[in-house]
């Protein structure tokens, strides 16, 4: 059984959504990052950097932060979505997502959506950055069905929670027709619906 520690955020579902597709059981402990439990010495004793998600498989008495390697970690004890011969190109879609697509979009929360009116230039610099990663992956998805290729991979898990998030960021979906594609492709998936409401039992992908 995984003990899944995390909180209702894009990097919380991308886990969920990845239990949900390998089968896996798993138990749901909620970090409350308003009372900032993720800063508790309990939790800092699985996570060192005080971030969410974190997974403790009792299984093999593993526990693994930082959810790009929890996907590694899954897609690497299930075999799934983590095919051999493609993983140059599953790993590099999936640290573009985490060192830059999450990290970016992330900015571009806390200052478009949390703090409006702030930082006149923290809103327009990743405003703008935003709006490039979604020309960016558009293209990408111009010549190839998921991210790193003909197969949906942990690459698209990771990536497509925070395209989910698309009405915060006020760019849409509607004129990148690719984009819009894959996302609405990913959405109707059942581990992807289960998934994405793994602490709100009302909430689904927003429509593209």
């Amino acid at each position: 059984m995984i003990e899944f520690f995390s909180a209702n955020t894009p990097n919380g579902k991308k886990i969920s959504i990845m239990l949900e597709e390998i089968g896996y059981d798993y138990k749901v402990v909620k970090i409350d990052l308003d009372q900032k439990q993720q800063f508790s010495k309990n939790f800092k004793k699985i996570s060192p950097f005080s971030k969410i998600p974190v997974i403790i498989d009792h299984k093999n008495n593993k526990t693994v932060f930082e959810s790009g390697a929890i996907l590694i970690y899954l897609a690497e004890q299930s075999g799934k979505f983590y095919n051999q011969k493609d993983r140059t190109e599953i790993n590099q879609w999936l640290m573009a997502q985490v060192g830059y697509v999450g990290p970016m979009l992330g900015q571009h929360h806390q200052f478009h959506h949390y703090n409006p009116g702030k930082s006149k230039f923290g809103e327009e610099r990743f405003f703008k950055i935003s709006e490039r990663i979604y020309v960016e992956l558009n293209d990408r998805l111009s010549n190839s069905k998921f991210l790193a290729g003909n197969d949906y991979t942990i690459a698209d898990i990771g990536t497509f929670p925070w395209i989910a998030r698309h009405e915060w960021h006020d760019i849409g979906l509607k004129k990148f027709k690719n984009l819009a594609r894959w996302y609405s492709e990913i959405s109707e998936r059942d581990a992807v619906k289960r998934g994405f409401k793994f602490m709100n039992k009302e909430e689904f992908p927003p429509k593209p």
